[in-house]
């Protein structure tokens, strides 16, 4: 058995970094560099085991890997987080963060600094810990490491010496950004004497296992064959297997503190293990539990519902798999007249939620449908009591409350300086008030735009893109609540009101959205036997109105000639019998209207 490693050789890093910076290439060469895969038998994106991450080209999950390293004759112990980029996953970043006492800021030297790095960096900068800022890319025709350096300076307060030029793809550089990692980044502070203390930072279900437990040491040892206490689930178990990811999962006998490995010990229930619990040891003396994680806080919601009603109980299931490998997922039941039972759930951001859908179909195999998004609100009651709402249908009669507010965000949006007009414009058309522009170079600038976060939700993003010419990103900080003259749509049809339907949105742009509701939904109802009349409303306000017209039959086409009053009765008759049938006909409203509906946005 290996002599295991003191922890003053062990170093625990991530690589944090914008979209497309190059953080799965860099990985895939420490894996190379360190022995721990052959190089014939390397692949890209080794660390991104989900089909989802490779189709895309993105990490969703971040994943961690032990990996050993010579450097001056002395062997250690590099544990390696790897962590996605996209803003929808900053919670994965920071959980991440937490099992680390430093990190790589990885910038591509042609694009420069983005709006991710700026956030994730601060992310890091927040929890005190070493950042080495790296140049990746520096091979490019284009690459500019000069002129990024003093973007970074000016930006994040870091020093351009202190940055270290490599490239990924081709590997020149490596060496100095190992020793930089070992050098720079502080040892792991942990006592193995003291009783055993272990941060959970990650778990994934194994159908054949039970619940792979993600430990960070950070006190004591751990033994296979050890009974273990977690304090928050309040739950005793035998360790029946230990191990580190190497990148395959390699049992050990022990743990000692700074190490990262997995822990399996036949855990059948999901519920039974928290992300941010602590693992201290049953018997004896028992440390005091970690800090742990924040609660996420979900800024998207919307419904999620089986096709097939008899798949509730399914999905309930799939979605309480899926939780427990992405702890930021909220749900919870809620039952539509126009879909059946579903489940309310909420997500950090627009890609996520898309991402949750895709991995709840492969996964378990339900075909689901997918309401549009909506934000939360927050309700100020008569008494002064305030309740956040997830879905319009929640909203209490306006009688029962004194102020209606919706979430907004501080956004920073990096750009080129000739996009700065179109910018400006997107941003006060979606009720952003504008807060501060910051020259970061002759060529780039970061505009600072407080915006309602109901206003990024849909195609924010898709305009910013098109409006830079794909140049400009964005990211944003946590939202606050703040009032606004916001209302609520109710829509009635035949005097009917269809609760899956209403919305919230700004008093001024009422109108015009109710409108485009109704002229999809006349496209999607078929025409009855008497015209149906459907209706947007503001409380008992109509503020908008489209008719079905009826199906017409020619009664009259018998009446050859003769007598007029013939006609007329006959006309007569027809009148009659629709009224009648509109006192006593139901509108059959079929379920793909409500879908074509729920599923856009307008």
């Amino acid at each position: 058995m290996p002599q295991p490693i003191p922890p003053e050789r062990i170093r625990n890093f991530s690589i944090i970094a914008h979209i497309d910076h190059g953080k799965s290439t860099l990985a895939d060469r420490f894996l190379e560099m360190t022995g721990a895969v052959e190089k014939r038998k390397s692949s890209e994106q080794m660390l991104d085991s989900m089909e989802l991450e490779r189709e895309r080209g993105i990490t969703i999950k971040a994943a961690a890997v032990a990996l050993k390293a010579e450097l001056d004759g002395e062997e250690y112990l590099l544990n390696l987080i790897d962590t996605p980029g996209h803003v929808d996953f900053s919670y994965e970043v920071e959980k991440s963060l937490q099992a680390c006492e430093g990190a790589l800021l990885l910038i591509d030297a042609a694009q420069g600094i983005q709006a991710q790095t700026v956030a994730n960096a601060m992310l890091a900068m927040d929890q005190d810990m070493e950042v080495v800022p790296v140049f990746n890319k520096v091979d490019l025709p284009h690459a500019r490491p000069e002129e990024i350096g003093e973007e970074m300076e000016h930006v994040l307060l870091l020093e351009k010496e202190t940055a270290i030029h490599c490239s990924a793809k081709t590997g020149s550089g490596l060496e100095g950004v190992l020793r930089a990692i070992v050098e720079r980044i502080p040892p792991p502070e942990g006592d193995g004497e003291k009783p055993l203390r272990a941060l959970i930072f990650d778990a994934k279900y194994d159908e054949y296992r039970g619940v792979v437990v993600y430990l960070r040491m950070v006190d004591g040892h751990i033994h296979k064959g050890d009974m273990v206490h977690m304090i928050g689930g309040d739950a005793d178990y035998e360790v029946l297997e230990l191990g580190k990811f190497t990148p395959k999962p390699v049992p050990q006998n022990s743990l000692g503190p700074g190490e990262v490995g997995y822990l399996i010990s036949n855990i059948k229930q999901l519920e039974d293990v928290r992300v941010g619990d602590t693992v201290t040891i049953q018997k004896g003396e028992r440390a005091g539990a970690l800090e742990g994680y924040r609660e996420p806080q979900p800024m998207v919601w919307c419904g999620i519902y089986p096709t097939n009603s008899g798949d509730f109980e399914n999905l309930r299931a799939a979605l309480a798999t899926l939780k427990l490998n992405d702890s930021s997922i909220i749900f919870e039941p809620e039952s539509s007249d126009a879909l059946g039972f579903g489940f309310r759930c909420g997500f950090l951001g627009l890609l996520h939620m898309e991402i949750v859908q895709e991995r709840l179909e492969r996964e378990s195999g339900i075909d689901i449908v997918q309401t549009a998004p909506t934000v939360p609100y927050e309700v100020i009651m008569n008494d002064g009591e305030s309740v956040v709402i997830h879905s319009p249908g929640d909203l209490p009669d306006p009688m029962q409350f004194t102020e209606l507010r919706e979430p907004k965000v501080v956004t920073h949006i990096l750009v080129p300086t000739e996009s700065i007009g179109a910018v400006m414009k997107l941003c006060s058309d979606r009720r952003g008030t504008f807060m501060r522009q910051e020259h970061l170079s002759t060529s780039r600038v970061m505009l600072t735009w407080e915006l309602p976060l109901s206003e990024i939700i849909f195609d924010f993003y898709d305009r910013l893109k098109s409006g830079t010419k794909g140049y400009g990103t964005m990211n944003y900080e946590e939202p606050v609540f703040e009032a606004s003259q916001l209302v609520r749509i109710r829509f009635l049809i035949s005097n009917t009101e269809a609760d899956a339907l209403s919305i919230i949105c700004h008093q001024d742009t009422a109108e015009r959205r109710g409108r485009a509701v109704l002229r999809k939904l006349r496209k999607e109802i078929p025409r009855h036997q008497f015209e149906v009349a459907l209706q947007a409303a503001i409380g008992g306000k109509i503020i908008a109105r489209e008719s079905i017209r009826a199906l017409a039959k020619n009664v009259t086409a018998k009446c050859y000639g003769g007598d007029v009053s013939r006609k007329r009765k006959l006309l007569q008759k027809q009148k009659e019998g629709k009224k009648r049938m509109k006192s006593i006909g139901n509108v059959e409203v079929p379920q793909k209207a409500f879908l074509a509906v729920l599923s856009q946005d307008e």
